[in-house]
């Protein structure tokens, strides 16, 4: 399996499908601060699709996993025959796009679940076929951090509860239909119109970065304009 991402989820992924058997054929990243030390083989690249031919040439099992990745896959990658499954920061298709975003316009909504999400992964964004969620209940007190981090640590859980089966080539079933808000994507636009909310009763617990800070910069910039 190939493993594509950043940050500390795509080192704790890393970590565990080894310490659990699993064969690692290539960790691709683009901060060379995040590459593997030791014996994984690694890629350090800005884009995923320019280099298809070798993934596809080391993917010894055709699963390709996208863990807090900020690259979009695009062709060749989706027209080579492998299967990618992408850990979402956040339900959906409620909490599409960035969970930086996604965190804070759930807050300001009213929803009172956050999550993440396994899904197959399509030519859209974050709109593929949802395969298995661990979602968790927001607090009516909940501030932005708490939601944020318990995303994080649920990414890494739904990690390792649907890494056996994916990589047995038995995915998941997809989860019971249940009735969630609307469909919604939270880009770059989302986080500049954020401070448009300043008036909303629950801006500050919407903003309240808190711990979670230095893991969403494009955030703090945006709530400094």
């Amino acid at each position: 399996m190939i493993l594509v991402g950043s940050g500390a989820l795509l080192k704790r992924a890393t970590t565990h499908a080894r310490a659990t058997g699993h064969r690692i054929d290539l960790v691709v990243t683009n901060d060379p601060a995040d590459a593997p030390v030791g014996e994984v083989p690694h890629l350090v690249t800005t884009d995923v699709n320019a280099d298809a031919a070798q993934l596809t040439a080391r993917c010894t099992d055709g699963v390709v996993w996208s863990i807090n990745n900020w690259m979009i896959f695009r062709a060749p990658v989706l027209d080579s025959g492998l299967r990618i499954y992408n850990i979402h920061n956040g339900l959906l298709p409620q909490h599409r796009g960035l969970p930086s975003a996604a965190v804070a316009y759930a807050l300001l909504l009213g929803h009172t679940e956050y999550g993440a999400t396994l899904h197959e992964v399509d030519a859209g964004v974050d709109t593929g076929r949802v395969l298995a969620e661990q979602p968790f209940p927001i607090a009516p007190d909940a501030r932005y951090h708490q939601v944020l981090l318990r995303g994080i640590q649920a990414c890494h859980q739904l990690f390792q509860r649907t890494l056996p089966a994916i990589a047995a080539g038995r995915p998941p079933e997809p989860p019971l239909p249940r009735t969630p808000h609307p469909g919604a994507y939270y880009g770059r636009r989302s986080l500049r119109e954020l401070p448009s909310h300043a008036g909303h009763p629950a801006y500050p617990r919407a903003t309240d970065l808190g711990v979670a800070a230095p893991f969403v910069p494009e955030l703090v910039t945006a709530l400094a304009e």
